[in-house]
Parts: structure tokens; C-alpha cells; sequence
């Protein structure tokens, strides 16, 4: 696998996203260069988690198009899909499989050369249960160990839902620590959330803003 750059842009043009019959949001603009913060808002529904999926390529976009330095997104995906790390609602954890074989699987799968394993581990505070079958963790746990997938294979740009969710003060401060040090080092973040977000010098994109109804796009 070619190395992953250390920083890319990721740039949103006029994008639009149907789900079903119905149009949630339409002619949506942003640029996210490297080091930079979107905080995603709007009330349940708004298309939060959707634009989140659609940059991580889960979903078309209805309309407009996603431009990562440079080259269109759906000119070459596979490169696209390399620079990004989406971490969605589920935290997708085998219960058999303990946190260490589930960040050596993760890692395997996006084919990083030298995993870093117990830096994820430490980063997010999850040493003591490294080796714990996943059945065993709590919400929380199973959520710092979705978020050390971030860690233990690095890429420029970081696509996360929600990701307080579940995490106690401890864990938020992990959190906000990994955020500001991938940002330190050139990486970028879009998230999506309900709190008060503290992201430094972070741009904002009010979904609801930019509601549509089913009529405002031609049928796909």
C-alpha cells in the first residue's frame, strides 16, 4: 500500500444528500485544510451524521461533488478513502476478540505497516483491559476503543460522530488531547455533536441551515 500523506484538504462543493424520498440538505459549502476544525450542528435530523457519511463515502451525494487536494473524490476513491478515518454511532467491537486483537484487525484493514497499538491503548486509557474479552467492557470502554482506531493507524483527516458519547470526563479529556495533537502534527477533523464542542479556532456548518424540500432536486 503507498504511504498516506501526513495532511490533505478536503473541500465540499454545492452538496446535496437524499435519503428516500426526501431531500435533507442541499448546496452545502466548506473547506477543511489541513490543521483545521468543522464542527458539525443542527438539531436531530438536520443531516449531521448523513454529511458525515457522505464524506466518508457511504453515501452519494444527490448533487455537487467532494474535491481532496485537488482531485475529485470520485476520480479516485480508493486514494480518498486512505486519507480519511470515520468513526460513526456503532462502535463496531467484537465481543470475543480483546482491544488489542480488535486495533491489530482495525489496523490490518486500512494496511498500516507499524500499528501503533499501545500508544492508542495509552492514549485513550484502556492499558487494564487491553487484553479483556470486549464482552466485558462497558459503553464507554467499548467507545475509547472505537476512538483509539484513530490512533493506531493514523490519517490526515478524522470524520467522527458523535464521539463524546458514552465517554466520562476522563475520557473527554483523552479525547480532546488525541484532537489537539493530531491537529498539532497537520491533521484535520469534521465532527458532528449535540455539546458544546471546545475545538479551537473550529468553523461551523448549521445544518439546518441549509434544509431542502423533496422538490428542490430532480429525481435520482
Amino acid at each position: 500500500m503507498n504511504s498516506v500523506p501526513e495532511t490533505a484538504e478536503l473541500v465540499g462543493e454545492n452538496l446535496a444528500c437524499r435519503r428516500g424520498e426526501r431531500v435533507v440538505f442541499r448546496g452545502v459549502d466548506f473547506r477543511l485544510p489541513p490543521r483545521g476544525a468543522l464542527v458539525l450542528r443542527g438539531p436531530n435530523g438536520s443531516g449531521k451524521s448523513s454529511l458525515l457519511r457522505l464524506l466518508a463515502t457511504l453515501l452519494l451525494p444527490a448533487a455537487g461533488r467532494l474535491v481532496c487536494d485537488g482531485v475529485p473524490v470520485s476520480d479516485d476513491p480508493a486514494r480518498y478513502r486512505a486519507v480519511i478515518h470515520y468513526v460513526g454511532h456503532l462502535d463496531a467491537v467484537k465481543a470475543a476478540l480483546t482491544p488489542r486483537q480488535m486495533l491489530g484487525f482495525w489496523a490490518a484493514l486500512r494496511g498500516a505497516q507499524r500499528p501503533a497499538i499501545e500508544a492508542a491503548l495509552a492514549a485513550f486509557g484502556i492499558e487494564r483491559a487491553a487484553d479483556w474479552p470486549c464482552r466485558w467492557l462497558s459503553a464507554g470502554q467499548r467507545r475509547r476503543l472505537a476512538l483509539a482506531r484513530l490512533i493506531a493507524a493514523p490519517a490526515p483527516i478524522w470524520l467522527l460522530d458523535e464521539p463524546g458519547a458514552a465517554l466520562d470526563r476522563d475520557g473527554m479529556t483523552q479525547l480532546d488531547a488525541a484532537i489537539a495533537a493530531h491537529r498539532a502534527l497537520g491533521g484535520s477533523i469534521a465532527l458532528a455533536t449535540h455539546e458544546a464542542a471546545p475545538i479551537a479556532n473550529a468553523a461551523t456548518l448549521q445544518l439546518d441551515a441549509f434544509a431542502a424540500a423533496p422538490q428542490d432536486l430532480p429525481a435520482i
